[in-house]
């Protein structure tokens, strides 16, 4: 069982609206019975903090936008000079990938089946051209890269969680539990979240009630306080992503690891990248996670993502360290 804090550890008051405290504790971060990147399973102690109990909005990003002219990766022209053999048309307009249904079975070891670069995507243009996030302004921002998430985070005095973090906070003290909620994906036949119901990619049923995003606090919150913690959009976090976690050897079973942080930058780039670009851990699952295909729709699951690239169902949310 995770060790909990006494529950006059938390500071009386959040450090601003909208933040839940996590308390410190122990839990068993990782996990040695799904994805190989998840091993190993291993003790870890983080001291408690305040998270947002959502992620970023489309409205709280604009007000964002508003206040400080800030403007998105995903808005910019790309720097030929960073990506050798690129397709020449990227380099020409900005833009960001975004999820597109095949209309019927196709091959799901190639993502390009259903992942398009599309011109003018952007956080205020989900779907690119045509598209807009009117009428969606509570649901979580999408298409921003690592640097559009500090650069939000810097503006409201906060930081982008660690992995450690992360996951203790999604796990909302169930430590070892499957999900978030508990060990069954849909107990008593309730959807908690919003990830993909049918044959993924070409057929979204919708038992969640969602084709996409969700609007922020849709499904019930976990013991912690925090919505859509699993499903619904990834969401970045600061550390450098390796492919297993980093441990000390009796770490698995005895010796908690406080407040680790993660990979090494030089190690995290993709075999094979040519344009060496770097990547972070990003978590929690998104509403395109299927059990036929991407069961990470849990608080272990973790996947690289390059910094500069921003997508459909990939979001954020911040944290405040106590002092």
């Amino acid at each position: 069982m995770a060790v909990k804090e006494h529950p006059l550890d938390a500071p009386t008051a959040p450090p601003s609206a909208g933040m839940a405290w996590i308390p410190g504790g122990v839990f068993t971060m990782g996990s040695d019975d799904h994805y190989p990147e998840e091993r190993p399973a291993h003790r870890v102690r983080v001291d408690g903090f305040w998270m947002d109990v959502t992620a970023v909005t489309n409205a709280e990003f604009a007000r964002f936008v508003a206040a400080t002219g800030y403007v998105t990766l995903a808005e910019r022209l790309p720097n030929a000079a960073d990506y050798p053999g690129a397709i020449p048309e990227m380099l020409l307009t900005p833009g960001s990938v975004v999820f597109q249904r095949p209309r019927g079975p196709v091959d799901v070891s190639n993502h390009y089946n259903w992942w398009t670069w599309v011109k003018r995507a952007s956080w205020r243009r989900p779907e690119g051209k045509g598209s807009s996030i009117k009428g969606r302004m509570d649901h979580p921002v999408v298409h921003v890269a690592y640097e559009d998430a500090v650069a939000y985070a810097d503006w409201a005095n906060k930081s982008l969680p660690t992995e450690a973090e992360w996951e203790r906070a999604a796990r909302g003290d169930l430590d070892g539990a499957e999900f978030a909620w508990g060990d069954e994906l849909t107990p008593g036949g309730a959807y908690l979240a919003n990830f993909w119901q049918g044959e993924f990619p070409f057929e979204n049923l919708r038992l969640d009630r969602f084709e996409r995003t969700a609007p922020v606090r849709s499904f019930p919150a976990n013991a912690f306080g925090l919505y859509e913690m699993i499903g619904n959009v990834w969401e970045w976090t600061t550390d450098w992503y390796e492919g297993r976690h980093l441990v000390l050897a009796d770490a698995r079973d005895c010796c908690a690891i406080r407040n680790p942080r993660g990979g090494d930058r030089d190690k995290s780039f993709h075999p094979g990248d040519a344009g060496r670009i770097p990547r972070k851990v990003m978590k929690g699952g998104s509403f395109l996670c299927a059990p036929n295909y991407c069961r990470r729709y849990r608080p272990a699951a973790r996947m690289a993502q390059p910094i500069d690239t921003s997508t459909c169902h990939l979001g954020f949310r911040c944290v405040t360290r106590a002092a």
